[in-house]
């Protein structure tokens, strides 16, 4: 026994790359594959740059809501950017593979901007309680001072969580086998690649998921049902659409969100579970961030009305 223990040490480092077995081995499908997921990788960029640039320039977007959206839509670039460009590369590869180093980054840097997601929709989502159910004393809730508390408490929460991950599992053995079946370092697989006992590590994991993951949730849900709540005590059936257009489209986003996410990591095994996760996390990673900035597009009038006269304005310009 304390051979074995001196040799999974000895061996810790054996193990200086992964090897990947991406989304699909069939070669007819890498095309089209790479086509597609380029496509939503360019429209993910263009769109959630877009909402960042128009946020800043329009001084009608300089409010609460819209500080934490673009913070939102950075998030989102860098979160499709962590796994995109090495997915899309790997289509041309015959060898898919990452170094040890190269993976720890990719699953910390992965951790740190899914968890600012999660973490940035439960501000956005207090946010817009605190505008439709208390919109008089929403000034003083939500003012620049704590929009600026609430962002930095996300940013340190997320890369402390994702230390925390990062630390449970690359701080284990590694000593074969090296074959990860997936497209990117995804953390469940890579800590059951592990040679040594993963049982501390697994735990704390899961009690961190549970515990800020729950947080994030409840107070997600709790938003909206006081919302809901609120909207339907509204006397003029009138007014109700229009004051739930105000949270509609970051309501539409968290269903997105958690939705996949819950998929994903709450499903029972099966022998089909590998694919159809690889089918979810393409979701979260690319379909998600592209389909984010197109609903806050669609169905928030402020937005809308933001875009046409940036248009108009360049038109304008252009005569």
């Amino acid at each position: 026994m304390q051979s074995q223990d001196r040799m999974n040490v000895g061996n810790r480092t054996t193990v200086t790359e992964f090897i990947l077995l991406g989304l699909t081995d069939d070669p007819r499908l890498q095309g089209p594959l790479f086509v597609l997921f380029l496509l939503f990788y360019v429209l993910s960029l263009f769109g959630n740059i877009s909402i960042i640039a128009l946020i800043i320039i329009d001084p009608c977007l300089h409010t609460p809501m819209y500080f934490f959206l673009s913070n939102l839509s950075v998030s989102d670039c860098c979160y499709s950017s962590v796994i995109a460009p090495k997915m899309l590369a790997d289509f041309f590869s015959s060898k898919k593979v990452i170094s040890f180093i190269g993976c720890a980054a990719q699953s910390y840097f992965f951790t740190v901007f899914g968890t600012i997601e999660a973490y940035m929709l439960a501000a956005m989502a207090y946010d817009r309680y605190a505008a439709i159910c208390h919109p008089l004393l929403y000034p003083l809730i939500i003012n620049s001072d704590v929009c600026i508390l609430l962002v930095t408490i996300v940013y340190l929460g997320a890369f402390f969580t994702a230390a925390v991950y990062i630390g449970c599992i690359f701080n284990t053995s590694f000593c074969g086998p090296n074959i990860i079946d997936h497209f990117y370092c995804d953390l469940m697989p890579l800590m059951n690649l592990s040679c040594s006992n993963t049982f501390v590590g697994k735990t704390v994991i899961f009690s961190v998921v549970f515990s800020l993951g729950l947080l994030c949730f409840l107070v997600t849900v709790a938003s909206y049902v006081y919302i809901i709540a609120t909207i339907l005590k509204i006397r003029t059936t009138v007014c109700r659409p229009k004051v739930f257009s105000t949270c509609g489209s970051h309501l539409a986003v968290v269903c997105l969100f958690y939705g996949t996410s819950l998929f994903t990591y709450l499903q029972l095994p099966s022998r089909d579970s590998g694919t159809q996760n690889k089918v979810v996390s393409v979701f979260y990673t690319l379909v998600n961030p592209m389909l984010n900035p197109l609903i806050y597009s669609l169905r928030n009038e402020q937005v809308k009305r933001a875009v046409w006269k940036y248009l108009h304005a360049k038109r304008n310009v252009i005569d």
